[in-house]
C-alpha cells in the first residue's frame, strides 16, 4: 500500500471530519503543520503527499525521490512549481470546485456587510442600546446601499465567478465578466468587459481568478487612478492579485468605497499590515472556503484524486 502523508492537515480538519476517504487507500499519516525545513523529515518516505499551503519548488522535489503524486488540498495551486514537478516526474493535481458555493456565499456576505452594515447595527442595538434611545421608530447612522440596478464585474468567470455572478444577478444587478471566455460562452445575462472598463464603469468588482505569474498585483496604483469613485472591491481569490499599499491609498482618498477581502498577500498578516487599520477595509481570515460541507467535499475529492491516480487514470491534473 502507498505511503500517504498530509503535511499540514490542521488547515483542513479540526477533528470534525473523517479521514476515511483517504486513510482507506494506504498507510496514512497526518501532521498538523510542516515548516520548510521539515519536509524531508515528514515526507521523505511518502509516495503520495497532500499539501495545502506548504510550498514545493525544485529544491523540495529534488530531495523527495520516492514522491510520485502531489495532491493540493485547494483549488489554487500557486504554492507548487508545476514545471519543477514535471521535470521531477511528479504528477500534481488540485481540488477545483469543492468550495464554489461556500466562497460565493462569503463574497456576497462581505458585499452585504458594506451595503447593510449588519454587524454595526447589531452592535449598536444590543451593546450600545442606541435603538432604545431613538426618538422615532427607526435608528440609522450609516447609509444603506441597494444593489438592484447597479453594475458588478466578475474578474475570472470560472466556477466561483459564475456562482457569484448568479447571486449578484438575483439581486437585480447588471453583471459583467472579465474573462478569457467569449461572450457566447458566458450566461445570457452576462456581458464581457475589460479590467480597465470594469473599474471605470462598475459599482462592484469581484476578484475570482487564480493567481499566476502574469497577474500579480494587477490591482495596482495605475489601475486605481482611473477607477470610478466609490467602487466596492471584493477579493475572495488570492491576496497577491492586489497591491495592498495602493488599495490602502485608494481607501484613504475615497477612490474605493470599501475593500472586502478574505485573503492577503502574506498570511497570517503582520500586526503592522496597513489594511488591518485602513478605513472601510473589511478583512476576514481566509475562511470563505471553510464551511463544514465544503471541507467534507474536499476530503472526498482528495480521496477520489488519489484513487484515480492509483488506478492509473489520474484526474484534476495541473502539471
Amino acid at each position: 500500500m502507498p505511503n500517504i502523508v498530509f503535511l499540514d492537515s490542521e488547515t483542513l480538519n479540526h477533528d470534525d471530519i473523517s479521514w476515511e476517504p483517504i486513510s482507506s487507500l494506504g498507510e496514512f499519516k497526518t501532521y498538523n503543520q510542516c515548516l520548510p525545513h521539515e519536509i524531508l523529515e515528514k515526507g521523505g518516505d511518502a509516495d503520495i503527499i497532500i499539501t495545502n499551503k506548504v510550498r514545493f519548488s525544485e529544491k523540495e522535489f529534488s530531495m523527495l525521490p520516492k514522491l510520485k503524486f502531489l495532491c493540493v488540498a485547494a483549488t489554487g495551486y500557486d504554492v507548487i512549481d508545476v514545471e519543477a514537478a514535471r521535470r521531477s516526474g511528479v504528477l500534481v493535481c488540485n481540488c477545483a470546485g469543492y468550495g464554489t458555493g461556500a466562497v460565493a456565499q462569503m463574497t456576497v456576505a462581505l458585499l452585504l456587510e458594506v451595503c447593510n452594515h449588519v454587524g454595526h447595527y447589531v452592535h449598536a442595538v444590543t451593546k450600545e442600546k442606541k435603538w432604545c434611545d431613538s426618538p422615532v421608530f427607526s435608528c440609522w447612522d450609516s447609509p444603506l446601499i441597494e444593489l438592484s440596478g447597479r453594475k458588478a464585474a466578475i474578474v475570472g468567470y470560472g466556477n466561483i465567478g459564475e456562482a457569484v455572478g448568479r447571486l449578484l444577478y438575483a439581486f437585480g444587478m447588471e453583471v459583467f465578466a472579465v474573462s478569457s471566455k467569449s461572450e457566447a460562452d458566458l450566461p445570457d445575462f452576462v456581458k464581457k468587459t475589460t479590467l480597465q472598463e470594469a473599474f471605470q464603469k462598475c459599482d462592484v468588482v469581484s476578484l475570482n481568478c487564480p493567481l499566476t505569474a502574469n497577474n500579480q498585483k494587477m490591482i495596482n496604483r495605475q489601475l486605481l487612478s482611473n477607477t470610478r469613485k466609490g467602487l466596492i472591491l471584493l477579493n475572495t481569490a488570492r491576496g497577491g492579485l492586489v497591491d495592498e499599499t495602493a488599495v490602502c491609498e485608494a481607501l484613504e482618498n475615497g477612490t474605493l468605497c470599501a475593500y472586502c477581502t478574505d485573503v492577503l498577500g502574506i498570511e497570517p498578516p503582520s500586526h503592522d499590515n496597513k489594511l488591518l487599520s485602513a478605513p472601510n477595509a473589511y478583512v476576514t481570515p481566509h475562511v470563505a472556503w471553510a464551511t463544514l460541507e465544503a471541507r467534507k467535499k474536499l476530503v472526498e475529492m482528495l480521496g477520489n484524486n488519489i484513487r484515480a491516480f492509483l488506478d492509473g487514470q489520474p484526474v484534476n491534473v495541473v502539471s
